[in-house]
């Protein structure tokens, strides 16, 4: 057989196009539709065949990008699917410092959330509860894993109970102790799993430290006034323990809402639902009564905010926000320095009759307070209104080496009384926020602590003095370049202020005069006849024969139960651990209870102190001793170096705690 021709091979292919392009049916149909679709094509301008082309590129594009995620997604599951095999191997080998165990609902918790605390607490009493770091609308940030959370908690429920016995927990509120260095509100729920222990959170993980015979007088010491408020005094602002009765001031029950954290930290659970279901009830701020805006937002405010991050109860939070809002009309001035009184039911603000001043410390000493209530609403109007306020402050001349007068006026702007300079009544607590508002906001608005070291070094050149004959470190006043040897017992919160600096990095040289002015401090009880400090005591500074380092006027012998001095040995035994400073303490306790406790119920200021055999009572027990001076005797004489810790927390000048912000 030959091969066929080359030219049959090239009839075969000239006769297929010819069917295509000469014969009937579909393939003569076939390319006049396509020489139709071309024609068209054609006709189209250019900026409409562009855009057919990137419609059908972007479909191309998204085709490819699903296909991607399917193939990502298949890998995904089969990858967990392997992991859940080994979780259901290895639940043994859980660390329990990182997954908490489930909790079950007790009876006996009341109305508290489940809460993750600080630090670890000795479970037998309430302790300190996670800090609300974070405004409560971030937690919706956690919302998403809560899916994940139930899950975690069926498939481990079991490894958590046999891991149960090797943490410390929370037998008040059920809370779980949980070495969390997170920012978070309270929650109930379980830790991510896939989160790592820190350094921080492994040395948190200690044993509980019991509480002492020196901390269970102090429990008794509260317990018996605040028999004597609730028996004579309940829901009023101040008992008077000797006539059985009450003293109103703004008519807000400032004892029980001051002494709220001081129960909590003293674990008076009764107490403490007492006083809730008080607030709860019967606290009603909307009333036609003027108040001071300083006492109000260090004791109510403060109070309520402290309260509602150590117990994570949203009830306190709230009245919180309310006599923040009640409070607000103060900054409606010309200067925008505040008036000293508000009508907090009508919200008209004015100054007091006397004078159109403000007192320095009570314009300078309310931001702390402000400033969190705006960080935990998310309403800047409270946390702007205080910083201009310090701003303005900041930019103003009369000042001397970093010390300032005592009075400024609403209208003006400016400093009033001009070259008289005390760290006393009217000015303290302005020196102390200066630095706590650069601790509370994490050390960052630089400003605030140039004008706080500054200040202590106009303390250095122009107020401090020593006495005779024991050469006792005192600070005194300055009077138009006049020097007064006068100390008021106000001062005492300096030693503890100082302190805290030092320990938060400032120089050494702080922690030394810390260390010189406490010593001082406790002089001034000891060296009066019932071991108790007078209000105002004045300094020998020149030899004198027979005479102690310390004298007192009759009309300045009076003594109110301040905390100042106890504040600040708590700081002073914090920072060196120095027991002495403990001693000190609880000579001074027994001193109260000698010479200032009433039978009945309560505890009295003295008007007296250099009279043991009539010390008289001046009946009157201020709130400040039941939320400032027992707290701090409390935290002084506790074995446990963590509890408040002050790393974390700031007190504010009414030594209600306030979390230390997180960095962002």
């Amino acid at each position: 057989m030959y091969p066929p021709s080359p030219r049959q091979d090239f009839f075969a292919v000239t006769l297929n196009l010819g069917e295509r392009s000469q014969g009937g049916g579909g393939g003569s149909k076939y390319w006049r539709r396509r020489r139709l679709c071309w024609r068209k094509w054609k006709q189209l301008s250019r900026l409409q065949r562009n855009i057919i082309l990137f419609f059908f590129a972007f479909l191309a594009v998204c085709g490819l990008i699903s296909y991607i995620n399917m193939a990502n997604h298949g890998r995904a599951f089969t990858s967990r699917s392997s992991e859940e095999q080994k979780i259901e191997l290895d639940i043994p080998e859980l660390n329990p410092a990182v997954l908490a165990a489930p909790q079950k609902a007790d009876a006996n918790q009341g109305d508290f959330p489940e809460i993750l605390p600080q630090k670890t607490r000795n479970p037998r009493r309430g302790r300190l509860v996670n800090l609300q770091i974070k405004a409560p609308q971030e937690d919706l940030k956690e919302r998403s894993h809560d899916d994940d959370t139930k899950r975690l908690e069926e498939e481990h429920g079991q490894a958590s109970k046999e891991n149960k016995s090797e943490r410390t927990v929370i037998s008040w509120r059920g809370a779980v102790i949980e070495p969390d260095q997170g920012t978070e509100p309270p929650s109930n729920k379980i830790q991510d799993p896939g989160h790592r222990s820190s350094t921080a959170e492994i040395k948190s993980q200690k044993k509980p430290v019991l509480i002492n015979e020196r901390q269970k007088a102090v429990i008794e010491a509260f317990r018996h006034a605040w028999k004597g408020y609730k028996k004579f005094a309940w829901g009023r602002d101040e008992l008077k323990p000797l006539t059985h009765s009450f003293n109103e001031w703004f008519g807000l029950g400032l004892t029980i809402i001051d002494a709220l954290d001081t129960m909590w930290i003293l674990d008076l659970k009764e107490e403490f639902e007492e006083a809730k279901a008080w607030v709860k009830t019967e606290l009603n701020f909307g009333k036609n009564v003027d108040v001071n805006l300083f006492e109000s937002t260090i004791r109510i405010l403060g109070g309520l905010l402290s309260t509602y991050h150590l117990s994570g109860d949203s009830l306190f939070l709230e009245k919180a926000k309310d006599i923040g809002n009640r409070l607000m009309p103060a900054f409606n001035t010309p200067s925008r320095i505040p008036y000293s009184d508000v009508n907090i039911g009508s919200g008209v603000a004015h100054p007091p009759r006397w004078t159109s001043d403000s007192t320095v410390a009570e314009v300078t000493s309310i931001q702390l307070e402000f400033r969190e209530l705006s960080r935990l609403t998310g309403d800047m109007r409270f946390q702007t209104a205080v910083e201009k306020v310090m701003k303005h402050v900041h930019s103003l001349s009369g000042k001397n080496d970093g010390l300032v007068p005592m009075f400024i006026n609403t209208n003006s702007g400016l400093f009033t009384h001009l070259g008289v300079y005390t760290l006393g009544a009217r000015a303290d607590s302005y020196y102390e926020y200066l630095l706590k508002q650069w601790i509370q906001g994490g050390k960052k608005e630089n400003e605030l602590l140039e004008e706080y070291i500054n200040a202590i070094e106009g303390v250095k050149r122009h107020l401090l003095r020593k006495s005779e004959p024991s050469k006792l470190t005192f600070v005194g006043e300055l009077a138009h370049g006049r020097f007064r040897a006068k100390m008021d017992h106000l001062v005492c919160f300096l030693p503890g202020t100082l302190a805290l600096g030092a320990h938060n990095g400032l120089t050494a040289d702080h922690m030394e005069l810390a260390k010189a002015l406490i010593e001082t401090c406790y002089q001034m009880y000891h060296q009066i006849e019932t071991g108790l400090s007078p209000e105002i005591v004045y300094f020998n500074i020149h030899p004198q024969k027979g005479h102690k380092d310390v004298e007192v006027k009759s009309s300045d012998r009076h003594n109110l139960l301040r905390p100042e001095t106890i504040e600040s040995l708590f700081y002073l035994y914090r920072f060196t651990g120095d027991k002495k400073y403990q001693d000190w303490g609880w000579e001074i306790l027994q001193n109260f209870n000698k010479y200032t406790r009433v039978p009945a119920g309560g505890y009295s200021s003295i008007d007296n102190v250099q009279s043991p055999s009539n010390p008289q009572p001046r009946d009157k027990m201020e709130s400040f001793f039941l939320g400032e001076t027992l707290k701090y005797f409390f935290l002084l004489f506790s074995d446990d170096m963590d509890l408040i810790n002050l790393d974390q927390y700031v007190f504010n000048t009414e030594a209600h705690p306030l979390p230390i912000w997180a960095p962002a």
